[in-house]
């Protein structure tokens, strides 16, 4: 009997390093030296993380305005009246905001499509909310918009159909400069490249 639990807790032990394991930059072997720290210091730590796992899957949300991911109804930075607001950065994922934020240089606002314009995977305008991002830009008095996107077929894409709407409009349309790698996503790149290439930007 005595052998049957530990095998059921030994199987669970697995379960959590396997579910760990799936994470990005991790790994089994990663997994499994997280799990026997965390199991370690059950008390300072496994509770702790398991307990705010819960809070945040109770809380989380995107942002109404920006779509940034918060526990708030609006993110801090839409939130944030010394942000300037006639400058908007369009991003493709949450982790490229972020990305943006650690480098500490840029001071407006954000909009996270959320992904990037591909035919082949059936994801157009209204996937990403383009018509909802050109409207906040009419509406909302922005005078430059930064298309902060990837250097790939699909990013370029999705900043040329932007770019194409607001033909009509009196707003700057910058893309970011040197810097960026061909096929480099934001959230790979430190916070010095992504300062130069903010700093560089130019007129698309």
């Amino acid at each position: 009997m005595l052998s049957d639990k530990k095998n059921d807790s030994q199987n669970e032990i697995d379960i959590l390093i396997s579910l760990l394991a799936k994470l990005p930059g991790l790994g089994r072997r990663s997994a499994r030296r997280a799990v026997l720290h965390m199991i370690s210091r059950r008390e300072v730590l496994m509770a702790p993380i398991s307990n705010m796992l819960m809070e945040v899957y109770n809380t989380v949300h995107q942002c109404d305005i920006c779509g940034n991911i918060t526990t708030t109804s609006n993110c801090l930075i839409c939130l944030d009246e010394k942000r300037d607001k006639t400058k908007l950065c369009v991003v493709s994922d949450v982790s490229d905001l972020w990305a943006m934020e650690r480098a500490n240089i840029f001071k407006g606002r954000f909009y996270v499509l959320g992904g990037l314009l591909s035919a082949l995977d059936g994801i157009g305008p209204e996937t990403l909310k383009i018509p909802f991002l050109i409207e906040r830009i009419k509406s909302e008095g922005i005078q430059e918009v930064i298309l902060a996107l990837s250097a790939t077929i699909n990013g370029q894409t999705t900043a040329h159909y932007i770019a194409d709407q607001l033909q009509t409009n009196n707003v700057e349309i910058t893309s970011l400069a040197h810097g960026v790698p061909i096929g480099g996503d934001l959230d790979y790149l430190d916070e010095g490249t992504i300062e130069v290439a903010l700093k560089g930007r130019k007129t698309f």
